[in-house]
């Protein structure tokens, strides 16, 4: 049983109405034809009337010519004068016609009375033509119908010795020799425009076949519904999309490209190093190798990067994917996970001293009992009074609590210093619960970090120290090219004016007593990929997602140095940026 090959799959085609089926390659070969085809016959029209001219005139001077020559023989003279002219004109112009190729040769009286012709029996009749002009001694040229037929004939009067007319001279080439003497320039003439004709439809053909594999076959229907589509599907898909050409231009920017990468204006043809987009994101662009899934930070957005190089060189197509959600969904969920495993450490350490106390109730110690079960609720409830008390928004509160009892996990005294203070309803809805996690949480989760990495190489104890105020004024700080890499500036150079606010701003500081920060990386602490940590799990966002939320409600960020580093975070709370459509986003 022979096997059946299976038809290879048919590219599907887009539909389009009855009529336009034709591609575009086969309408504008046929065009193109059509062009050529009239171009070819008007240059061998022009050409054939030319080279009629040209053989006209050459015929005029050539009967001219030879009854100039033939009216002045002194023979032809002689003869006309003589008893019998026919005689002896008709063997002399017979041969003249014959070696010259005219037509006829006709010598006649002053009456037009015929002596010679080609034809014996035309021999004394009258000439058929003009001769007043010859009579008067004048030579001219016409065509005329005679008894061989139209031609292009002279005549010119024979002169005697006192210039005196004694008889006329006729010599004349028919249309019919003339048109002969055509054929020849006029075949090579219609060779040549064929020969034209072929080259230019063969090139035609093999340009058209071409471009029919450049547009697959399409007809302009289908290429406008195809751009159609294009367009739209650029427009609705939510991916960030860029093509890049081989020099780095921006050749396509979708409008969710333009937004997560806050892009205005028209891009098209500008090089992607010069949109304004962070350093980092710009190299990974254009670095050699292709990017997978790369996390970066723009102005206001965290973006998942990915790249890849069209055809051999031909360009590089970016694909952008908002990451802004995911990550503050994550850091949320960090923080649960973190509030559930001190819960569960401090279940498993309420167990141990409920045993304790039980075995010192059964020993009858009572007193000790007592002291031990009451001594850790007091200090805990100390905490959650002294940090409900001082800090009303429930927010803040609640992400304090929660990072005291983590840190406790894991060795570090959190406290809240003296002067913090925020009451309930102060900060602004623009102020997003969201970006407050971020900023006081990242920064809590690093200063503990270091506090514990301090305590490995100093007898100091680990120690996080919490500022949460209301301020009416704004210091100033350094963070060095933070700001120009996806950091915040100082109170001058910052995210935007806080003391300029008239309201005041929120003001959150993180001390710790770790090694601090080192001079020399200041301008990079705010970078994607920053970190101190050796174990290689950081990822170093913590910092930059700081400085990005205090830019997005229009804040800045310090950094400092007590006994480890300092970091002081300072958002305005009025005009907020944040109270935007979508900064809480």
């Amino acid at each position: 049983m022979s096997e059946r090959t299976a038809p290879a799959p048919s590219r599907r085609r887009l539909p389009v109405p009855r009529g336009l089926v034709r591609s575009l390659a086969g309408q504008l070969f046929v065009v193109q034809v059509v062009i050529v085809a009239a171009v070819v016959a008007g240059g061998a029209v022009l050409a054939y009337l030319f080279t009629a001219g040209r053989t006209e005139d050459a015929a005029r001077r050539q009967v001219t010519a030879v009854a100039h020559a033939v009216a002045d023989s002194p023979s032809v003279r002689a003869a006309v004068t003589g008893p019998d002219p026919t005689a002896v004109l008709q063997p002399y112009v017979e041969q003249v016609r014959v070696d010259t190729g005219v037509s006829f040769i006709t010598v006649m009286d002053t009456d037009g009375v015929r002596w010679t012709h080609p034809l014996a029996e035309q021999i004394g009749k009258r000439y058929l033509g003009h001769i007043d002009w010859a009579l008067a001694g004048q030579t001219r040229s016409e065509t005329y119908t005679g008894t061989l037929g139209p031609s292009v004939r002279v005549v010119t009067p024979v002169l005697d010795d006192r210039h005196q007319v004694i008889a006329l001279v006729s010599v004349g080439l028919t249309v019919e020799s003339i048109s002969a003497q055509l054929s020849g320039p006029l075949l090579a003439l219609v060779g040549v425009a064929v020969i034209a004709l072929a080259v230019g439809g063969v090139g035609t053909y093999l340009a058209n076949s071409r471009l029919r594999r450049h547009t697959h076959g399409m007809g302009p229907a289908e290429l406008s519904h195809l751009y159609e589509y294009h367009q739209a599907t650029l427009r609705s898909v939510r991916e960030g999309l860029i093509l890049l050409d081989r020099a780095h231009r921006v050749v396509l920017c979708n409008d969710a490209a333009r937004e997560l990468l806050g892009l205005d204006g028209d891009v098209d043809g500008r090089p992607v190093a010069e949109l304004g987009l962070p350093q980092a994101l710009v190299s990974a662009v254009l670095g050699d190798e292709p990017v997978r899934d790369e996390v970066h930070l723009t102005a206001e957005r965290v973006v998942v990067l990915n790249t890849s190089t069209i055809g051999t060189g031909l360009g590089r197509v970016v694909t952008l994917r908002d990451h802004t959600e995911l990550l503050s969904l994550s850091g949320e969920l960090d923080s649960v996970r973190g509030f559930t495993e001190a819960l569960g450490a401090q279940a498993h350490e309420a167990a141990n001293r409920l045993h304790a106390v039980v075995s010192l109730v059964e020993l009858g110690r009572h007193e000790q009992a007592v002291e031990l079960a009451t001594a850790e609720l007091e200090l805990a409830q100390q905490l959650t009074d002294r940090v409900v008390a001082a800090v009303g928004e429930p927010v803040l509160a609640a992400l304090l609590l929660g990072k005291a009892a983590q840190a406790a996990e894991r060795g570090v005294e959190l406290t809240l210093t003296e002067d913090s203070r925020i009451d309930d309803g102060v900060l602004p809805p623009g102020l997003s619960a969201r970006d407050l996690i971020t900023v006081l949480g990242n920064l809590i989760d690093n200063a503990v970090d270091a506090a514990i990495a301090g305590a490995a190489q100093s007898p100091v104890p680990p120690e996080v120290t919490v500022t949460a105020r209301i301020d009416a004024g704004v210091g100033s700080g350094e963070v060095g090219d933070g700001a120009a890499d996806g950091g915040v500036g100082d109170g001058r150079a910052g995210g935007g004016g806080a003391g300029d606010s008239g309201g005041g701003c929120l003001l959150l500081r993180v001390a710790d007593t770790g090694a601090g920060i080192d001079p020399a990386a200041v301008e990079d602490v705010f970078r994607r990929g920053w970190s101190t940590k050796q174990d290689g799990h950081g990822h170093g966002l913590g910092l930059a997602l700081v400085a990005q939320a205090a830019r997005r409600n229009g804040g800045t960020v310090e950094v400092g140095r007590e006994r480890g580093a300092v970091l002081t975070v300072r958002l305005p709370l009025a005009g907020l940026p944040g109270q935007r459509e979508g900064a809480s986003r």
